[in-house]
């Protein structure tokens, strides 16, 4: 768990735990970074090999959440770089989750009040609004969008970026047969639909070669399946995460509930993580994330996994790692103590927000 960690890039982390990505709703309504933002990864990057932040949207139709950090305009580098020394000060490597929110973005957020997706066609949620399909205009100005916003994450000093193709954003929407309807090169059969997310992540490669000057990392999120019908299936992710491989990337992070769940649609009973790392084996690092909360779950994870990403239990406990390392892992928290707010620095709006989500921080009774 502690050994150093050295990516294809050439970058070595210090250890193999990330913090994983996790809205927080902390930045101000411009995109800029608080000064909440910086104290609530300051107390979670300790003990860390890496940090990857929240979803920075890299443009304005892009923008999924209030408080999002933005990363779409040269004059929010200033405050980038202060995060990033955030993190870089505790001893981890920074990383900047970047994306596109398309057809799950709130209305009220967007410069027309419509989101934009590969096709007209709405989420299955309740109330959800009906999105424009995107021109290739405005496909082709979006993968410039990611370049430029890895661009900004180099000159801001991040030690690398993670291209969000997971939790249903935009390059999900785009690979996704339920939201990806087209009949034009950025649609159809499986291949045909991975199109765009493959060009982004070249876009992104090639900004990290024209701007950086020194070794980069550059991720990519994913999540393996859809519930719905049409919906994405195990077997597409196969094709596209062995497309994924060729593609010099530093590692697959793969976005799961649960570390060792199983096909949410198949019968399989081999977990969906060992199914990919078995897929691609030593060409491209696994990430493994979902459920991990002791030092015995963290021991066992690595035996599939080489890379560990923890959410939930570094807002209950952000010195998991440190307790782990030090030999104190029995003071390891695993629930919420609902009266460490201040102690734990989750500041609202973000603490209301995740204690509203039933069952989902494990909390003292």
């Amino acid at each position: 768990m502690f050994d150093s960690y050295t990516l294809p890039s050439g970058v070595t982390m210090k250890n193999r735990l990330l913090l994983a990505p996790m809205t927080n709703f902390l930045s101000e309504d411009d995109g800029q970074v608080s000064e909440k933002e910086l104290q609530y990864y300051r107390r979670r990057s300790r003990g860390l090999g890496a940090v990857i932040t929240a979803c920075a949207n890299v443009n304005a139709q892009g923008k999924g959440f209030d408080g999002e950090i933005g990363v779409d305009r040269d004059e929010l580098i200033p405050g980038l770089k202060q995060l990033a020394d955030v993190i870089h000060d505790e001893g981890a490597k920074a990383i900047l989750q970047i994306y596109h929110g398309g057809r799950m973005c709130p209305p009220h957020l967007l410069p027309d009040e419509t989101p934009v997706s590969a096709s007209a066609v709405p989420p299955e949620r309740e109330g959800a609004a009906t999105p424009r399909e995107m021109t290739s205009e405005e496909i082709t100005r979006t993968i410039e969008d990611f370049k430029q916003a890895t661009r900004r994450a180099i000159e801001a000093g991040f030690d690398g970026v993670e291209i969000h193709g997971a939790n249903t954003y935009l390059l999900q929407q785009f690979f996704s047969p339920h939201s990806n309807r087209r009949t034009d090169r950025w649609g159809g059969d499986v291949w045909q639909r991975m199109t765009f997310p493959l060009e982004l992540t070249d876009a992104v490669k090639q900004s990290v070669d024209e701007y950086a000057k020194t070794p980069f990392i550059v991720g990519y999120r994913l999540s393996p399946e859809e519930p719905h019908t049409p919906g994405i299936t195990l077997d597409d992710t196969l094709k596209l995460v062995g497309e994924l491989a060729e593609k010099d990337l530093d590692y697959l992070h793969v976005s799961l509930r649960a570390f060792y769940q199983t096909s949410i649609r198949d019968d399989d009973e081999i977990p969906v993580i060992q199914q990919i790392q078995n897929n691609i084996g030593g060409r491209l690092p696994v990430i493994g994330v979902g459920e991990i909360m002791t030092k015995k779950d963290a021991v066992h994870a690595l035996e599939t996994a080489p890379l560990l990403a923890l959410g939930r239990e570094f807002l209950i406990d952000p010195d998991w790692a440190v307790k782990i390392q030090d030999g104190k892992e029995e003071l390891i928290a695993t629930e919420m103590d609902m009266e460490a707010q201040e102690q734990v620095v989750i500041p609202e709006p973000m603490w209301t927000r995740i204690m509203s989500v039933p069952g989902w921080i494990p909390q003292k009774s």
